[in-house]
């Protein structure tokens, strides 16, 4: 409902046999641009903000170009830069990037791949991720502690330059051996070549970042990498067969675009690098120690953010919304018969049909009502984005209101309870000035509005643009009942061990330690009815429980517990809860 920027995209394709293959076997030169056009489509979920493509040629001539990138931003940014490949530029090597900020920096600038240039092809590197990083600020002094003075303070440009200068020492590093073997010439710019070890680089560059990323890039000697971070968070898939590696940030994307059974396709295992060398050979390897309690894998994505096509997400999704029957039944006092069924579209429709299939399960007559099924309708329409061009706030707020419409006579009016899904609330913005307002037109004797994932209670630092708390209306709701409640000095308390204490722990739970959940959800309520709604509001949550048993294998629960994988959340977690209070409750004194 309230449109969450997304995380980025990415996708690589290796080209196994020689170019001339594929044009011959599949009749154009372009296949491999075509199949990457295609991955970068079927994630276009991913990110519209802007997109980029790289090849690199093992093929062309000294004197002639090697490395390619073309970048563009907008909504049509990928049909923009596929408009420009040139048979130029075929290559071997391919690579693409869909991006949504998170960071609020825009512009073509920083829209990947980033590419760092060298005479030597093995120095020169195209990176491009799906990340974000959460202690940038150390790594930005350790570059300046080695003599470098980076042209632009932002994690891409800054990763950039550190694994770029651990690549110039490998290369520094065969160029030694190279030599200590009585080579000369070009032939030791072939020794280079062919004995780049990417993994030495990958170890002495990650292992300084705290944060969650899949790290993908390509040199000019011919290499191709992706790195996922050692706890798991961002997701990386790839499959391998005699004439490609590919490599996506979802699955179904590459069984989409090559054809391929769901069991064919590997997941990037955390703190693993997925290498393909100049010569085609494949490693999957390593890169830190690990124990099986870091694995932290983002439980936003089952909710939310990957395509719902993939088989267990799919699966997944329904769970989170059958499991909430027993709190659904509940909320309307079993009164199935004149409850209407629905959701807001549209990422809440798979829950939707996983909510109505546990409602049938809990009915007699084999599911059915003396005949009768459960009642399901749609309900609400989202209508094309409107424009809020009007500067004027109460005429925006209207204009707001109509993002989205209401399918009327769907239910009779004062008589049926309406149920409705969504996957998420975090702001709350959208109800309170559009949904609340258009379901009221309908009259329902009684609005359940359902969330198939929990309470979100905290900030995200790992790709999400989700960083301060005032925006959270669970956490606007437990600071209006701390007030109602005379308990100011939790804030203070909480204030003062987030400001001398960020490491020791997450210091903005005990914001919500004295309050059960039910009495959040009433003021949340409380602070999102619109002005002159009489119908009746009650909120059900997804459990935390119910959230683990239907995504076991990713146990990411930071949005909802506050449990940040790695010491950078926290740190910024506590950093944001001193900033709200100096911010913005000095402005409401």
């Amino acid at each position: 409902m309230e449109q969450l920027k997304h995380e980025c995209g990415v996708a690589m394709i290796r080209l196994l046999k020689p170019l001339d293959y594929y044009e011959q076997k599949y009749g154009t030169w372009a296949w491999g641009f075509n199949k990457l056009y295609l991955m970068m489509e079927k994630q276009h979920n991913r990110g519209q903000e802007g997109a980029g493509i790289a090849s690199v040629s093992l093929t062309n001539k000294p004197g002639t170009e090697y490395m390619f990138r073309e970048k563009a931003e907008g909504k049509d940014a990928i049909t923009e830069v596929f408009s420009r490949v040139t048979e130029a530029m075929a290559g071997e090597l391919l690579m693409g990037h869909l991006r949504y900020s998170t960071t609020g920096k825009s512009g073509l600038t920083f829209v990947h791949p980033f590419l760092r240039r060298n005479n030597w092809r093995a120095k020169n590197l195209c990176l491009c991720g799906n990340f974000n990083m959460t202690n940038i600020d150390e790594v930005f002094r350790l570059l300046i502690q080695q003599g470098q003075s980076p042209r632009i303070y932002g994690d891409s440009y800054i990763t950039l330059e550190l694994m770029g200068h651990r690549l110039d020492r490998e290369v520094e590093r065969l160029y030694a051996e190279a030599k200590a073997q009585g080579l000369e010439g070009t032939a030791i710019t072939d020794y280079i070549d062919n004995h780049v070890e990417i993994a030495n680089v990958l170890r002495s560059t990650m292992s300084h970042y705290d944060g969650g990323y899949v790290m993908c890039g390509l040199t000019g000697s011919g290499e191709m990498f992706a790195v996922r971070d050692p706890w798991g968070i961002r997701p990386a898939f790839w499959y391998q067969n005699d004439e490609i590696i590919a490599v996506a940030s979802e699955r179904p994307v590459l069984q989409t675009t090559f054809d391929l059974l769901t069991e064919d396709i590997h997941e990037l295992e955390p703190g693993h690098a997925l290498i393909v060398h100049r010569n085609g050979a494949v490693a999957n390897c390593s890169l830190f120690t690990l124990h099986s309690s870091l694995n932290k894998a983002c439980s936003f994505e089952r909710i939310y953010f990957s395509r719902g096509s993939d088989r267990d997400i799919y699966q997944e999704r329904k769970r989170l919304g059958e499991q909430l029957t027993p709190a659904i039944m509940r909320a309307i006092d079993g009164d199935v018969a004149n409850t209407v069924f629905s959701y807001i579209p549209n990422t809440a429709e798979v829950a939707f049909y996983g909510m109505t299939d546990g409602i049938r399960k809990s009915l007699p007559y084999g599911g059915r009502l003396e005949g009768a099924d459960v009642r399901i309708e749609k309900v609400v329409w989202k209508d094309i984005k409107l424009r809020t061009f009007i500067s004027d706030g109460a005429e925006r707020n209207d204009l707001a209101a109509h993002v989205y419409d209401i399918t009327y006579g769907s239910l009779r009016p004062y008589e049926d309870n309406l149920v409705i899904i969504d996957d998420s609330i975090v702001r709350g913005t959208t109800l309170r000035e559009s949904i609340f307002k258009i379901l009221d037109r309908l009259h329902p004797k009684k609005i359940v509005m359902v969330s198939s994932s929990p309470q979100i209670r905290y900030p995200d630092y790992y790709g999400i643009d989700m960083s301060h708390l005032e925006e959270l209306c669970a956490f606007r709701a437990a600071i209006e009942l701390i007030r109602e409640r005379g308990m100011q000095q939790l804030i203070a308390e909480t204030y003062r061990k987030c400001k001398t204490e960020p490491l020791a722990a997450n210091h903005v739970r005990a914001i919500y330690a004295p309050f059960t959940v039910e009495e959040i959800n009433k003021k949340i309520v409380e602070m999102l009815r619109p002005d002159g709604m009489q119908t009746p509001i009650e909120l059900v949550f997804q459990s935390i429980e119910g959230l683990h048993t239907a995504c076991p294998n990713h146990s990411g629960d930071w949005y909802f517990m506050g449990h940040y994988p790695t010491p950078g959340g926290m740190r910024l977690c506590n950093q944001a809860f001193v900033s709200y209070v100096e911010n913005v409750l000095k402005k409401q004194l």
